[in-house]
């Protein structure tokens, strides 16, 4: 709160008085957050700095109590573009008050971080399919990795490659190029609306224990995606497992 005196159309004086600065900083100081998460003074600064360190990755600061919802449905948080990483507030703590803990654990962060970069390339083509990329800091020393993958997309790009090779025949056989592409364009206007009406379905998380893991279930995935053959059950579940071990 602030008061302003004024004397002879000239500002005297201006004092103000608060008691906000007094108060322990709210939640929402901490930026995007799972559960009910609070720091210390000292371990807030540290946070903050260590945000503005790894200013291209998004962190989620995680409440102790929701440590593991948070590696569950790691997939909810991650952002297009971004590097997500989740770490709870024991970490920061101890990161902002024992230096040896804060490079062992930024190390840590860096490295995924690289790896993480470097996947795009190492996916080829795929990494098309990919939204997103994520991390999960863990408590023994280690890193967790998840990427959301669009199924769909891999389908989709291998519908266009078949019509392009479809088309290139059709040519040759004006009569059957009209026939075969008033079929197909009947075949894509239900294809969509099946893509559309599945989308849900065809959003899958990924998680593993390092970057090669990761880079093997997203192929899986997108290969069974992308497959014509009826898969069983088992397939279907390749590379959908929870594997945190933090």
């Amino acid at each position: 709160m602030s008061t302003i005196s004024q004397t002879d159309g000239s500002i005297a004086k201006t004092s103000y008085t608060s008691t906000e600065t007094a108060q322990k900083p709210s939640k929402a100081d901490y930026g995007n957050i799972i559960g009910s998460p609070e720091l210390s003074e000292k371990a807030q600064k540290y946070y903050e700095q260590l945000k503005k360190k790894y200013s291209h990755m998004d962190f989620i600061l995680v409440s102790m109590d929701k440590k593991e919802e948070a590696k569950a449905n790691a997939g909810k948080y991650a952002k297009t573009n971004r590097i997500v990483v989740l770490i709870d507030t024991e970490k920061i703590e101890k990161m902002a008050s024992d230096e040896s803990y804060r490079k062992q654990y930024e190390g840590i962060i860096s490295g995924a971080a690289a790896q993480l970069s470097q996947l795009k390339s190492s996916l080829g083509s795929n990494a098309d399919s990919v939204k997103t990329y994520g991390m999960q800091v863990n408590d023994n020393g280690t890193a967790s990795f998840f990427a959301v993958v669009d199924k769909s997309l891999a389908a989709q790009k291998k519908r266009i490659e078949k019509n392009a090779a479809k088309k290139a025949e059709e040519k040759k056989q004006s009569e059957k190029a009209a026939k075969e592409k008033r079929a197909e364009k009947k075949r894509a206007e239900d294809s969509s609306k099946a893509d559309t009406d599945n989308k849900a379905e065809d959003i899958i998380t990924v998680t593993a224990s390092s970057i090669e893991e990761l880079i093997q279930k997203i192929n899986n995935v997108l290969y069974a995606g992308m497959s014509d053959n009826v898969q069983t059950e088992k397939e279907k579940q390749i590379g959908q497992n929870i594997d945190f071990k933090g």
